[in-house]
């Protein structure tokens, strides 16, 4: 198991407010693997506000879960710093968002 792969795992999470997996929108900021069975997670949400903090948490846990049954642990910490801006999406989320001239 590797970074790529949690991520892939949580990457079917969307934020039900935005509509765009918290991958792409920038929201995972760190994926550490203890060890076959542990994980932590550090990520933040767009704005200290938003009410679906432990949706979102929950969200990343289960499907973590669900894609890795082995994994006894998994800790997700929400971080504030640095703050989170539209800078941190990937292109593909601005382009879902319908953002134009966005390289």
């Amino acid at each position: 198991m590797e970074k790529e792969d949690i991520l892939k795992a949580v990457s079917s999470v969307i934020d039900p407010e935005v509509g765009v997996n918290i991958v792409d929108l920038g929201l995972i900021y760190e994926v550490n693997i203890k060890n076959s069975n542990s994980v932590d997670i550090k990520m933040t949400m767009t704005s200290r506000g938003c009410p679906m903090h432990q949706y979102l948490i929950d969200e990343v846990k289960k499907n973590i879960k669900k894609q890795f049954s082995d994994i006894e642990k998994i800790d997700v910490e929400l971080v504030w710093d640095p703050p989170w801006t539209n800078e941190k999406m990937s292109l593909a989320a601005k382009k879902q968002l319908g953002w134009k001239n966005e390289k």
